[in-house]
């Protein structure tokens, strides 16, 4: 143990490679929460749009995870973790650059086509970055050196929350008016209104194509240790122990439904406070922005606090009482009035914050040649952001464009019950870590 911990975290002649790959965390951080308040930004420029219509967003970028995923790890492994961090900051960039047009013409659907190739770019990143950071250095720190990467997602997504915040949600001109005067406008108005806040949209988005081109031209220049090995294992062998691997299974089931928990509660967030704010003076009014900044500043003290807890405790029992305490939030963000009711909604991030690498961990524990595949896999599983946010989107449509205007019980307004479904995601993610403790497939 002494040993091991003389041992650096990363070697002097390769901190400059892995300094920026880390760096490519916290930009795929940036794009997931420059994202999410777009459902509600886009529902204010195009209030034609419907609750279900505005959450394909969410379906459009998410999806992009589940489509290249697998080509991705198919591509590192015929090529190297270079090309794949490479063709992926490419994608990123094209996607980035592609809302200009989008904005242009106006059309919703150029921006969720932007939206998926951006996405795409992610996949390769997160398939690539993941085993890479990894392999850069000592196998008995590789665990260690993947949390401190990780540790810098959370700060690109504070980066992409801001930026949401003060560059587009707070510079909107169609947000300045009630949903009544807004249509009262006339249509020249209209149309000016409309150029404007699309144009403003895409602004970040085009900022953040040229910081990636930047990234990418000094990746291009910058010596990446050759570290993947001749893989032993074909395709159709990895894929044929993967299915046989029941925990592996449940872990890519439980992965979709963490990430479709976590994407619901940091989307629509906007339109629970949304809803608080109806009837409130315009001095009392709250920004949905700065309780999603607080709810991941929970999720960054949650994980650093998770990952101390599992020196004490096994990792599978923690997911399980972490998935559990979240269930006991999403039932308070439903049925809790006003601002207990929020502020439960916050305390789900600090339950979300170890999910996702935890499971990540369980579920390829003990696992050879077939771990590149089988990593693919569990990327491929974020396409429960995508499919998720849009279902929820539908619970807010059951009355009309309004936030309330069914009753569920006779007291919990739509937006509030739709909540039921980050609960029973969570459940789902509590039900893996219990099962996976009880047959003994946990890490160390």
């Amino acid at each position: 143990m002494n040993t091991t911990n003389k041992i650096p975290v990363v070697r002097r002649e390769l901190l400059f490679p892995f300094i920026i790959i880390t760096s490519l965390f916290a930009l795929w951080g940036i794009a997931n929460d420059l994202t999410n308040p777009m459902v509600s930004a886009f529902k204010k420029v195009m209030p034609e749009l419907t609750n279900v219509q505005a959450s394909l967003v969410q379906f459009a970028f998410y999806f992009g995870y589940f489509f290249m995923a697998l080509p991705a790890a198919l591509f590192i492994r015929k090529y190297s973790y270079k090309s794949g961090i490479i063709l992926g900051l490419i994608l990123y960039a094209i996607g980035a650059f592609l809302f200009y047009p989008a904005a242009a013409y106006e059309e919703y659907s150029y921006f969720l086509i932007s939206l998926w190739v951006l996405t795409c770019g992610l996949a390769f990143l997160e398939t690539t970055s993941n085993p890479l950071v990894l392999a850069l250095g000592d196998e008995e720190t590789a665990t260690r050196r993947l949390n401190l990467a990780q540790a810098f997602n959370p700060m690109g997504s504070l980066t992409g929350m801001i930026i949401a915040q003060v560059f587009v949600i707070g510079a909107l001109r169609s947000d300045d008016y009630t949903a009544e005067a807004f249509k009262a406008l006339g249509s020249e108005e209209l149309a000016a209104i409309r150029e404007n806040d699309l144009g403003i949209i895409s602004i970040p988005y085009i900022g953040l194509g040229i910081v990636v081109l930047t990234i990418m031209a000094i990746i291009v220049f910058t010596k990446i240790p050759k570290t993947a090995e001749e893989d032993k294992m074909s395709v159709s062998e990895s894929f044929k122990k993967l299915f046989a691997n029941k925990n592996y299974i449940r872990g890519v089931v439980a992965q979709a439904f963490y990430v479709g928990a976590q994407i619901m509660c940091w989307t629509y967030i906007f339109q629970y406070v949304d809803l608080m704010n109806q009837g409130r003076a315009e001095t009392e009014q709250l920004t949905a922005t700065w309780f999603n900044v607080m709810a991941m500043i929970s999720f960054l003290t949650g994980r650093w606090i998770g990952t101390a807890m599992m020196k004490n405790i096994n990792p599978s029992k923690l997911l399980m009482w972490f998935g559990l305490g979240g269930v006991l939030m999403s039932l308070g963000a439903i049925v809790l009035p006003g601002m207990a009711g929020l502020l439960a909604l916050v305390g789900i991030s600090v339950f979300m914050s170890i999910m996702f690498p935890t499971i990540y961990g369980i579920a390829l524990k003990d696992m050879g040649d077939e771990a590149k595949i089988g990593s693919a896999g569990l990327v491929m599983a974020i396409v429960g952001g995508a499919l998720m946010p849009v279902l929820q989107g539908s619970i807010l449509d059951w009355g009309g464009d309004g936030f309330a205007d069914v009753a569920v019980l006779g007291f919990i307004p739509e937006v509030k019950f739709s909540f039921i479904l980050p609960l029973i995601c969570l459940a789902v993610v509590a039900w893996y870590g219990y099962s996976s403790f009880k047959t003994n497939n946990t890490i160390k």
